[in-house]
């Protein structure tokens, strides 16, 4: 039986703890432990009822995350980060769509997580004691050792822990670093600690100790090796912990998720009887894609790169905003909308002969074949008819509009047309977007696709298009946002002190 395999949460906590004793074959003694204080990380204490068949049904898992390299960011206007790939793969098994939340500032990700705003907390958290207490986690997926980071203005390289005695270690009072750094300042060594804002992720926090606002930090190493391949600024410094237990965190009232999600984890990382970590390939090639050997990262911060870019989102910025204005659209829509069509591709051609970044069809404009594949072509020839579409929906509220339009210029507007019909014929409102997403579904049946005008429609694929462009764009506002707010903890689209 699978789950005779799979690691009580106690262990993993116990392994997370003194992992040293499995690994390392160090002292049988466990550390002491620091008073927890559960009520500093979460406000909603009741979570709500939202478990793996409440997952389903809406066809989307929430994943709550930070916007990092090693988590979550945009490559090309496109969605990345180990973190987004590992549960992206975890919901193409399940057939579902993954919708990306991140925090803004000041909030909490355990009460996005208890409220049902989100459903899992994929941001390579370490389990401890004090998390356990009000959330449940997966089996680890990854083990990770923590190390001192300094600012090379420092100009000193401390080689062990008594070496830290006057620098100041910047840190978040709720990571599990602040809890190894207070054991240790228990066990009399000379560790200062600066506690610094909870919104703070470990990234942002090495790029104000590499551009020497900090003194130092604590990181996982493998946080640490991405970094450095676009921070400089950075020394390396002792290692404080070793083979932490990494996991994903879920609601306490969601066994179903937590037994789905361990059977996934199950495939790609688990012990073996010496207690030796065996990964998959498809995991080791996410290891060495996003924390060791991979170029992407420091492609995408590198300066060449974002000279490359030309805006905060995508390589085409510019050029959509320019045709959204033209045509009175919302530009963040329409980059969300171009990168489900194309991943911003402008040689795209689609098995129904759609061509360019828009994926516009050639019999529905007036625009030569050859003139498509240029970018402004088809950008502004894909925002007239998406305007044509928004315009025909224009007595409903903004939100069915949009969905109608995306709706349209993914299936056909006729196809839609006979989706409201039938929503009629069930006695359900056509101008709800729900009533008529269910219908399109239905137009994959026979028995009711017969009787359709125009007959038989992947209804699934078009109601999944509509949702993954909706999740999308919440997202780029979601980052757009935090980086007006926050520049400095948004390298991506605001390069800081980079690698020359």
């Amino acid at each position: 039986m699978l789950s005779h395999h799979i690691l009580d949460l106690k262990k993993l906590l116990v392994l997370g703890s003194c992992s040293m004793l499995l690994f390392l074959s160090c002292s049988k003694e466990e550390p002491k432990t620091i008073p927890s204080n559960p009520s500093s990380l979460v406000s909603v204490t009741e979570p709500v009822e939202r478990d793996f068949a409440e997952i389903k049904n809406s066809g989307v898992l929430r994943m709550i995350t930070s916007y990092s390299s090693g988590s979550y960011f945009l490559y090309r206007g496109i969605q990345v980060g180990f973190e987004y790939e590992l549960l992206r793969a975890f919901t193409k098994e399940h057939d579902l769509a993954l919708e990306v939340v991140i925090p803004a500032e000041n909030e909490s990700p355990y009460d996005l997580l208890n409220s049902g705003q989100g459903d899992i907390i994929a941001a390579s958290y370490t389990i401890t004691q004090e998390r356990d207490e009000i959330v449940d986690f997966t089996r680890p997926y990854n083990l990770v050792d923590q190390l001192v980071v300094v600012s090379q203005e420092l100009d000193f390289q401390p080689k062990s822990i008594s070496d830290l005695e006057g620098i100041e270690i910047s840190i978040r009072r709720n990571s599990s670093y602040y809890v190894r750094l207070m054991e240790l300042k228990e066990e009399g060594f000379p560790v200062e600690i600066n506690v610094i804002p909870e919104d703070m992720d470990t990234e942002t926090v090495l790029f104000e100790v590499a551009n020497g606002n900090y003194e130092a930090t604590v990181a996982d190493n493998n946080i640490f090796s991405a970094s450095s391949k676009y921070m400089r600024g950075l020394v390396r410094g002792p290692y404080i912990a070793q083979n932490d237990t990494i996991a994903w965190a879920i609601r306490e009232n969601a066994p179903d998720l937590q037994t789905k999600l361990n059977r996934f984890l199950y495939k790609h990382f688990r012990f073996n009887e010496e207690g030796i970590p065996k990964r998959s390939a498809f995991l080791n090639v996410l290891r060495k894609k996003y924390f060791k050997g991979g170029n992407q990262i420091a492609d995408y911060f590198s300066p060449e790169y974002r000279s490359e870019q030309y805006g905060t989102i995508s390589p085409y910025d510019n050029i959509i905003q320019q045709a959204a204005a033209e045509h009175n659209l919302d530009w963040v829509m329409l980059t969300a909308i171009a990168a489900q069509e194309s991943k911003f591709d402008p040689a795209s051609v689609s098995w129904a002969g759609a061509v360019g970044i828009m994926q516009v069809l050639p019999r529905f404009t007036d625009v030569a074949e050859d003139s498509l594949y240029l970018p402004e072509v088809n950008i502004r020839e894909g925002s007239r008819i998406l305007s044509e579409h928004l315009e025909h929906y224009a007595y409903m509220d903004s939100t069915n509009k949009w969905a109608f339009a995306l709706a349209a210029y993914n299936a056909g507007p006729g196809h839609v047309a006979d989706a409201r019909r039938l929503s009629i014929d069930h006695n359900d409102d056509p101008n709800e977007w729900e009533n008529v997403s269910e219908s399109l579904l239905r137009l994959m049946q026979r028995k009711y696709y017969q009787h359709a005008r125009y007959g038989f429609c992947r209804g699934i694929e078009t109601v999944r298009y509509v949702n993954e462009i909706l999740n999308r764009y919440n997202t780029y506002q979601a980052i757009l946002a935090l980086s007006k707010s926050r520049p400095n903890s948004m390298p991506g689209i605001f390069g800081i002190k980079t690698l020359n």
